[in-house]
């Protein structure tokens, strides 16, 4: 029985690393999209979100089947559950990448962009998606504790980003449609940062039974 139920641990886990490999590919899609103006890359973005929803779902179907069949305790019960907690989170990811993904084919932003911190925005997400996922897999709680204080970094950049448009808008106000474009981009990508350091605190839970506010 218990050799079984670490089958399907070993599987959930392979799962969340192809979820979460996913999440990284939508986000840097999206993002090269928008430096780019590429529309291929932006379409790509939005239909790899579509199978971001499926893994979700997949992988919701592998716990629950998990929770039923074998009954886990303790520390077994929170990984499941936590991986649960952690699919929606990456949903949410895969949900905000396909947004800006969605701007990006509306209008080009590609010449206002330049000397903005959005792609440094970008680079630095990415980081903590990685890094959260391999944290659960690897059981490894400094990694997961680091992906939170992470985050700070992701709003420092946002709030650089803020200031960088404002001065934009002050400068000439023919941008300012396309400055509220871009700060709804650096919008999404800081909660693509929360929802990394959301993950990673579960992946705190799943380890210590104890839950850290974020």
């Amino acid at each position: 029985m218990r050799n079984k139920f670490d089958t399907q641990l070993e599987a959930l886990n392979n799962d969340l690393i192809s979820m979460g490999a996913l999440c990284e590919d939508t986000i840097a899609c999206a993002v090269k999209a928008l430096m780019n103006n590429d529309m291929q890359l932006a379409e790509k973005a939005i239909k790899t979100e579509k199978e971001i929803d499926q893994k979700e779902r997949d992988i919701e179907a592998l716990c629950l089947k998990l929770l039923l069949q074998q009954q886990p305790v303790a520390k077994d019960l929170r990984m499941v559950s936590s991986a649960l907690k952690m699919i929606t989170d990456m949903g949410r990811i895969g949900d905000q990448a396909a947004d800006i993904a969605e701007i990006v084919t509306f209008i080009n932003l590609s010449e206002s962009i330049n000397n903005l911190h959005i792609a440094e925005m970008a680079e630095a997400t990415i980081k903590m998606v990685t890094e959260s996922i391999d944290a659960f897999v690897k059981r490894d709680l400094k990694l997961a504790n680091s992906v939170i204080d992470y985050d700070d970094v992701v709003d420092d950049l946002f709030l650089k980003t803020k200031n960088d448009l404002i001065y934009l808008i002050t400068k000439d106000k023919k941008y300012g449609e396309q400055a509220l474009d871009l700060l709804m981009i650096a919008k999404y990508l800081e909660r693509i940062g929360d929802h990394a350091a959301l993950i990673a605190g579960w992946v705190v839970f799943s380890i210590t039974g104890t839950h850290k506010e974020i």
